[in-house]
């Protein structure tokens, strides 16, 4: 009888199951699913890109056809002195060629001679070319063009700026996981605990044990209990951690609630949801990692720069030639009348222009040598990554095993006990033992997780 008590007491109770687990589930690939949706940092990235491409708007501003109007009137004592329209309609284009049309009316007592048209007015239709400076390339076009090159830079920026959020998110998920299976395991080995304590009592009272074998087991619920408090209050902080990330639509935080639990066995998931299996770095295409794109992206825009201040360079040589004919006749026009000029400019040193020209230069080498670093140094923490993950799947193959031959040692301890070949302070040792290596297995599995997730932030690629 009193075998079959010890057997009960030492036996039945531990299988270490946790205790019955709310309904609510929430995986880590729902709760990243909210983050990439909801959080207002995804959102403010977003914005970024929504004004880089405002700017490509605004730049293309420069391109729009333009009307000028001037108009001019002076009447003293009777006497019109003048009475002056100037009107042009202008068409820039994108080689800096500018095409216009014209209406001039002017009259009065006091013109001057070459301002003087017919009655009717007189119409313009020229064109305005740039032979030298400003041909190839002028600020309007590099504005055009650093815009767009600005919105891919945003573009690759916001796709880093969301994996930082999503890493972040990540771990905060695997906190709130390894706080709460730890606190498991507290609870299940304080239930032991007390169990044996109370089995124990029996035994003392029967003359069967010692009593200093109650001091002994007191002992150790008092420490589990120490370390389940210890575990309550991490939880507490984990959850709260957690809830910074959880957002609803409209920008409403979300607390999270008692009743919802971590995804179980997360190592066996974490690398379908972060997308991080299989992978090779043969395989991997860096020339569109969203960091080497944001690189060659400020390289390209500092050498439109370059090839701006390289054409400063050049003389500025602009010629315009304009075909004139009065308002009546616009059905018969006449190309015998026209009007031509040419301006012609160079500083005699260039001492700005190539100072400025070496400047860009320099910037743009500056740049191109970050863009081969990280490069190189982007390959390297990829490679290590991939080969970290690989040994602590190992590692969580060793802990198992740990694991398991822990808990065959602690059942030997108690079958000995029930034969009095053993004792509670061993029993108590062995399954310290068992506790600790199951605490240092659910690290293991933590540090997987965080090492695929590490891998997923390098690889910068958002979760679709």
């Amino acid at each position: 009888m009193k075998k079959s008590l010890l057997f009960f007491l030492f036996i039945s109770f531990h299988s270490w199951s946790q205790t019955e687990q709310p309904s609510a589930l929430l995986t880590l690939d729902e709760f990243l699913g909210y983050v990439k949706q909801f959080h207002p940092l995804v959102k403010q990235a977003d914005l970024e890109v929504s004004q880089a491409q405002s700017g490509i708007i605004a730049a293309r501003g420069a391109f729009d056809p333009k009307i000028e109007v001037d108009y001019e009137k002076k009447q003293f004592k009777s006497t019109e002195y003048f009475d002056l329209l100037n009107s042009t309609f202008k068409i820039p284009t994108w080689y800096g060629i500018e095409v216009k049309a014209g209406f001039d009316q002017m009259e009065g007592v006091n013109l001057n001679p070459q301002n003087i048209t017919p009655l009717d007015g007189l119409a313009t239709l020229g064109i305005a070319i740039p032979v030298g400076q400003g041909l190839f390339i002028n600020k309007r076009m590099a504005d055009l063009r650093k815009a767009k090159l600005y919105n891919e830079l945003t573009q690759a920026e916001r796709d880093i700026e969301v994996t930082n959020i999503l890493y972040q998110a990540c771990f905060a998920y695997f906190d709130w996981y390894r706080n709460y299976n730890e606190y498991q395991l507290y609870v299940t080995y304080l239930k032991n605990a007390q169990i044996r304590f109370d089995g124990i009592k029996i035994l003392i009272r029967e003359g069967d044990r010692p009593a200093i074998d109650s001091v002994e087991a007191g002992i150790l619920i008092q420490t589990r209990k120490l370390s389940l408090e210890q575990s309550r209050i991490k939880i507490v902080k984990s959850k709260l951690e957690l809830s910074n990330y959880l957002w609803l639509e409209n920008t409403v935080p979300v607390e999270l609630q008692n009743n919802i639990i971590p995804e179980t066995a997360i190592e066996k998931n974490i690398e379908s949801t972060l997308q991080t299996n299989g992978l090779l770095l043969a395989d991997l295409d860096f020339a569109n990692h969203p960091k080497i794109r944001a690189l060659q992206s400020k390289v390209n825009i500092l050498d439109v720069d370059r090839r701006l201040k390289g054409d400063m360079l050049k003389p500025r040589i602009d010629l315009n030639y304009n075909f004139l004919q009065e308002s009546t006749a616009l059905d018969n026009f006449n190309t015998d009348n026209y009007k031509y000029g040419l301006s012609f400019s160079l500083p005699l040193f260039l001492r700005k222009e190539r100072g400025n020209f070496q400047v860009a230069k320099f910037r743009v080498q500056d740049a191109e040598l970050d863009l081969q670093f990280e490069n190189v140094t982007l390959k390297n923490k990829i490679d290590y990554q991939i080969q970290e993950i690989s040994s602590l799947q190992e590692q969580i193959k060793f802990t198992g095993n740990l694991v398991n031959s822990y808990q065959i040692l602690l059942s030997s301890e108690e079958r000995l006990f029930i034969f009095g070949e053993s004792s509670i302070f061993l029993i108590n040792t062995r399954e310290n033992s068992l506790l600790t290596s199951s605490i240092e297995q659910l690290e293991v599995q933590v540090r997987f997780c965080q090492s695929n997730a590490d891998l997923f932030r390098l690889l910068a690629n958002s979760i679709n």
